[in-house]
Parts: C-alpha cells; structure tokens; sequence
C-alpha cells in the first residue's frame, strides 16, 4: 500500500499547509477528549482506591492497589438494584409522557396557523427559562394537594413537565423540515391528516424524534433536586439521590461513590453510542427557520 499522502502531492501549492492544518485539528481535538475525559478517569482510579489511600497525602492518580472488589461492595451496602430500576421506570415513564405530549403540540406548531400560534410559541420558549431549583417550593405544594410526594408517579410528571418544552421546540424544527407536500401526496391518495402524519411524517422524521426522545430520558436519569426534595423513602429513590448514601454526616466512602457513579453513567453512554448516527440529522434539524 502506498502513503495516501505522496511526495508529489506534498510539492503542489498550498498541499503541506492542508496536511499540517489537519495534523493540528487532530491534536486539538485529541487534547480536547483528554481533558474532558480525564476527570472520569479519576474517578475510575479512585474507584480502585481503599479509603486510607484516598485521603494519602503521598497518594497518586493510580492506585497502589487495584482493589476491584470496591464495584462488588456498593451492590451489598446500598440497594443499587433498585436505584437502578426506580431510575429506569421514571426516566422511560417521563420520555413517554412528554413524547406523546410533546408530537401533536410540534406537529400543530409546525403545521397549522391558529389564533395564538406566536403566543404559544413565545410561551413555550419562555418556560425553558424557568430551572426546578426556582419552583421547588410550588411543585412541591402542588405534589403535595395531589398526594404525589414520595412516590415515582409524581417524578415521572414532573421530569416530563419540563421536558415539554424542548420536546415541541426541538420536534417543530424537524417537522418545518419535512416538505408540507409529502403530506398533502398522501391525502390525495385518501389519506386523512392523523393518516398522514403517522404513515408520512413520523417514519421521515425519526432521527429528530430518536435523537428528542434520548435527550428527554437523559435529561429525566439526571435529575437530582425534585428528585431529593420529593422522595424520602429509601427503596423509592432514583440513582443519582441514591447513591448519597455513601455520603455520610462524618464519613464520605469516596471509593463507593466513585464507583456507583461510573456505573451511574453507563446506561447514558450506551444511549449515546446508539443514536451517534442520528444525532447530528436529528439536532440540525431542529434549526430550521419557520
């Protein structure tokens, strides 16, 4: 095999800049993955840690001592299981919600011209604006008249709640992207609307779908602050207020919370490899001007 880049195209004008140009995007980008995965090697080597050697002044980024029995532990002290299941059941319950919610609201955004479509519009823009952490104090008066608090029926609302906002907002763009005319074809072949979105529009607009409903389960598995507020049963928690358990008034097992993290962190990159393909179609889509 020869070297894809040969003496002769080196020696033409301007040749050796594009080749020494690509060189530094790959180190940049190179240097850029490091950084931003370094800190989840530390936590791995920490992971692999006793607790003594954590606190070590003389302690290293490596451990001295791979202690792998660490990953072992954490399943027996806390109910990691259940963590795991309740974070499941609230991030997969939510995604649906708000999906279901969330596709007609886009589709009548993107479609349909009624009184108060700016309106509306503006509405759902403005309320991306408002973080959990300001309305804690109402939703948790308004769980409380509704008897959600302390139960994953009333997380799985409220993660789908302010998820539906980037649910219409992101599903408009990828519906303004899709020719009007594809649905307008099918109902001259006897097609009603409904007919026409879901044999029509829906299969052409997966991947902005896909990639809408990945993020909505991710944003949903990260929650933390209502999650913590609203759930004081143990056997009830998701992962991510679960594992505060290791995080105690006078004592923080550093190496259980490390590695409950890295397992916390696995069902988002296995979501994340699978829709790599439909990430980039999915997002640009939702950037159309409409």
């Amino acid at each position: 095999m020869g070297n894809p880049i040969s003496s002769l195209e080196l020696n033409k004008p301007g040749a050796l800049k594009k080749v020494l140009l690509k060189v530094l995007l790959y180190v940049v980008v190179i240097d850029i993955c490091l950084v931003i995965l370094y800190p989840y090697f530390v936590m791995f080597c920490n992971a692999l840690k006793t607790r003594p050697e954590i606190f070590s002044m003389e302690g290293t980024v490596f451990p001295i001592k791979a202690v792998w029995n660490n990953f072992k532990e954490i399943w027996t002290l806390a109910p990691m299981g259940r963590y795991f299941l309740n974070s499941i059941l609230i991030s997969g319950g939510s995604t649906i919600i708000a999906m279901i919610c969330g596709i007609p609201a886009a589709y009548a955004l993107a479609r349909m011209k009624f009184k108060g479509h700016t309106a509306f519009l503006g509405f759902v823009i403005v309320s991306q604006m408002f973080a959990p952490v300001v309305l804690l104090i109402g939703i948790y008066k308004v769980m409380s008249l509704l008897g959600l608090t302390n139960t994953i029926l009333g997380l799985v609302f409220i993660n789908a709640a302010f998820n539906q906002a980037f649910t219409i907002w992101l599903l408009r763009g990828t519906f303004l992207s899709i020719p009007a005319e594809m649905e307008q074809a099918a109902t001259v072949d006897g097609c009603n609307r409904l007919q026409a979105m879901f044999k029509i529009l829906l299969p052409v607009a997966a991947p902005g779908i896909v990639t809408t409903l990945i993020f909505i389960f991710i944003n949903a598995w990260n929650e933390f602050t209502v999650a913590l507020t609203l759930i004081s049963t143990e056997t009830l928690k998701p992962l991510t207020v679960g594992i505060t358990i290791f995080n105690g008034y006078n004592i923080i097992e550093w190496q259980y919370l490390f590695a409950s993290s890295l397992f916390a962190i696995v069902p988002v990159v296995i979501l994340f490899m699978c829709i790599e393909k439909n990430l980039t179609s999915g997002l640009t889509a939702g950037g159309v001007k409409g």
